[in-house]
């Protein structure tokens, strides 16, 4: 089989491993479990992307990896959120190939507000319009379990958001 064919299913089987780790993360009611297995998910995420040759894609997917430490390190912290926001800005710049590489730009800059600057039903509002960029980046990047990866994460991460709102209108009660 040639290099490019074994690129693409080792992209393809990484990718498998992202959605594991996604799903189980999104399904969880507590930021700080979704936060780490996010860690393990954008490494392969990243790994995935650079496979496929999407290169903005995997340096956001691998910054994201920074961003998601330093978010939970300093949740709130408006300083260090910008500086991830400049340099998801500078390393999609550096990498930039054209208009397909759009959906990932945004999908990091979406990530980096919510995970800095929100928790809970808010942030996983926001994640899961970042997940829908992924999707699309996933989708222009041909990667098929990537694509899965995301549309999973995207429909786990709102049964998740209806489970808080629930919890915390029985609590209420």
């Amino acid at each position: 089989m040639e290099e490019m064919g074994l690129r693409w299913l080792a992209g393809q089987a990484v990718s498998l491993v992202a959605l594991t780790l996604c799903v189980i993360g999104f399904a969880s009611r507590h930021d700080d479990k979704l936060l780490v297995l996010l860690l393990g998910a954008n490494l392969a995420f990243a790994t995935q992307f650079a496979l496929l040759g999407s290169w903005v894609a995997a340096s956001i997917s691998a910054l994201i990896i920074l961003r998601i430490a330093l978010a939970r390190r300093f949740p709130g912290n408006l300083a260090i959120m910008l500086g991830m926001l400049l340099a998801t800005l500078l390393v999609a710049a550096l990498t930039w190939s054209d208009a397909r590489d759009l959906p990932a730009l945004a999908a990091g800059l979406l990530g980096t507000f919510a995970m800095f600057m929100l928790r809970g039903v808010a942030m996983r509002l926001v994640l899961a319009g970042a997940a829908f960029c992924w999707i699309i980046s996933n989708l222009l990047a041909g990667s098929l379990g990537g694509t899965l990866a995301e549309t999973l994460i995207f429909a786990t991460n709102i049964i998740t958001i209806v489970r808080l709102r629930r919890q915390a209108s029985a609590a209420a009660h």
